[in-house]
């Protein structure tokens, strides 16, 4: 059985040589990190206090709570977003490709708009879309 330079009978080798630098480069890092944090531990101060453990605001004293309420439509929007930008992602992805892709491609993108659609329709029927001065008029009334 002839083998080709630097391969095994299973492929073992060749792969072993691939991952060595990234093995090299995890251990390297998990080392650094390891020794900040001993470093850290060792060479920091251990005592407690109310002072410092108090949160500091750019030398104002602390008051009230940190917590705001935020409106939930300021949330859906939020999602919304995302979600319509992860969209024109791959549409826009599809767009720059469909002459490789062809009529399979545009099936596909077809599939997936349509399942998009789908949601928008179903999110719209359960009053998900509904928030702000027109939905408290309607309840109002």
């Amino acid at each position: 059985m002839n083998e080709a330079p630097g391969q095994s009978v299973a492929g073992f080798v060749p792969v072993m040589e691939e991952l060595f630098p990234l093995i090299v480069y995890t251990a390297m890092a998990l080392l650094l990190v390891g020794g900040l944090l001993f470093a850290a531990w060792w060479l920091g101060e251990r005592r407690r206090d109310p002072v410092k453990d108090a949160a500091y605001e750019s030398g104002v004293i602390p008051s009230g709570t940190a917590r705001l309420a935020c409106p939930v439509p300021f949330y859906l929007v939020a999602i919304f977003f995302i979600v319509f930008d992860v969209e024109s992602v791959f549409i826009f992805i599809w767009a720059v490709a469909w002459d490789l892709l062809g009529i399979p491609g545009l099936m596909h993108i077809t599939v997936f708009i349509c399942v998009l659609l789908l949601g928008l329709l179903w999110l719209w029927r359960k009053g998900g879309l509904d928030w702000g001065p027109a939905r408290e008029a309607r309840s109002e009334e």
